[in-house]
């Protein structure tokens, strides 16, 4: 298990650019299974999770050409339908939360797929019924195979278009739902879906492969089944989440920074968000520009009651940023209430933040109420444990900003999400050591 060694107390300087969105990776890369024809994926980010799953597709049979960093063809021509439904591959499966998405593509192709309990983050519950519910709708039926420890997806009649409402606008679902729908024969039409630009991306990606999908951008999308889609070229958006992280890492130690490259028009309600905890910023081309501030003042509501920040479907907050708020804010002015509505362990890591002298009460599994020092009492270092990809940022970001050296352990779940931060945080004038 690697660490982190963090010298805080810095300040930073500079520009940094933001990867391709781990998010949309996943989707993308699942997708290149619809078809036997070469897709071409640019800005790939090349961290653990979108790595492990590239190698899962290679597995598979997928022919992967890296033709330069981020920049990747995959042409799933000659699948290896053995090892598909092998307890190896299930296995490799129930490891990686990416792997999911494969499920709809190999169902609508071939007829069949395993579909496991997912692995990843340790933030709390994460259903699979909406992926299931929707697949069953679409004609599949399922058994669980207790030897591989997987559900079993069969399509005995093909899969056929029809109409649902999902139970939840899950990301996930909805994305793979709509790779079910594009081989299924006539239209399916998914009310309730999830619309995040992900979601959008995808759809994109699809089209350009022969798909016909309506509403892209809505929570109401149609899909007309085709026989067989063909090939593309797609380029990932930059990764939204990691946008906030650094405008969190400008504010939390009060440098000033760029953030290039953004797609502004992407980013929702990120930029307002963090202007309610007192954060400036400004929009310069497709560039976010943060200055050095000496405070950051936590607005209230227009009566005067606490802030509160909570996470939505889009274009609501992302649940993935609140812990990169939450931390920001315990060197805020003011107080703020952090709702996090979805996971109901991602607020955990709080405990490490108060141990390093935030003033934070968790009220539940969902909530918690962070007073702000104002910069008036640094946090101070600790060792810590990152129990899940944003949590970790957040512990990151912290010991950035706290007095003495901080160590981070299990810096694998960081890794799984952000490429090569220390390098680009080094760049930065952070003073970070990997070991």
């Amino acid at each position: 298990m690697s660490s982190f060694i963090i010298e805080g107390g810095h300040k930073l300087s500079g520009s940094i650019t933001p990867q391709g969105a781990k998010n949309e990776a996943l989707e993308v890369l699942s997708a290149v299974l619809l078809t036997s024809a070469p897709v071409h994926i640019g800005n790939v980010p090349e961290i653990l999770d979108t790595l492990n799953l590239i190698d899962l597709l290679r597995g598979m049979g997928v022919q992967v050409t890296r033709h330069a960093k981020g920049d990747y063809t995959f042409e799933a021509s000659e699948l290896k339908l053995d090892y598909i439904s092998s307890a190896e591959f299930v296995s490799k499966c129930a490891k990686l939360r990416g792997s999911v998405m494969i499920a709809g593509p190999l169902l609508t192709r071939l007829g069949e797929a395993f579909f496991p309990k997912p692995g990843g983050d340790k933030i709390g519950r994460r259903r699979v019924d909406t992926h299931i519910e929707g697949f069953v709708k679409l004609g599949a039926e399922y058994v669980y195979d207790t030897n591989v420890k997987a559900y079993h997806l069969t399509a005995p009649r093909s899969l056929h278009g029809t109409r649902m409402l999902l139970d939840e606008a899950s990301v996930t679902g909805t994305a793979n739902i709509i790779m079910a729908a594009t081989l299924a024969s006539g239209v399916t039409t998914i009310y309730n879906a999830a619309c995040e630009p992900y979601v959008q991306q995808l759809c994109r990606m699809l089209v350009k492969m022969g798909a016909h999908i309506d509403g892209i951008g809505s929570n109401l999308l149609t899909i007309t089944g085709v026989k067989q889609l063909g090939g593309a070229s797609h380029t990932i958006l930059p990764d939204m989440i990691e946008v906030g992280s650094f405008i969190g890492l400008a504010a939390i130690t009060r440098s000033s920074l760029t953030i290039k490259n953004v797609h502004y028009e992407e980013l929702g309600i990120i930029p307002e968000s963090f202007r309610r905890l007192g954060v400036k910023l400004e929009q310069r081309g497709d560039d976010i520009f943060i200055p050095e501030q000496e405070s950051y003042e936590i607005e209230s509501f227009i009566d005067g009651s606490i802030m509160t920040i909570a996470d939505a479907p889009w274009p609501g907050l992302t649940p993935d940023l609140l812990s990169v708020m939450l931390v920001v804010a315990t060197q805020c002015k003011g107080s703020v209430l952090i709702h996090q509505k979805m996971f109901e362990s991602r607020l955990f890591f709080v405990d490490k933040l108060i141990d390093m002298g935030a003033q934070i009460i968790l009220c539940d599994p969902h909530r918690a109420v962070v007073i702000g020092h104002d910069h008036k009492h640094r946090l101070r270092a600790g060792r810590m444990t990152s129990p899940d990809i944003r949590a970790g940022i957040a512990l990151l970001l912290a010991a950035l900003s706290a007095s003495g050296t901080s160590e981070i352990d299990n810096i694998e779940q960081i890794d799984r999400g952000y490429e090569c931060i220390d390098e680009r945080l080094r760049a930065l004038g952070a003073v970070i050591t990997r070991k």
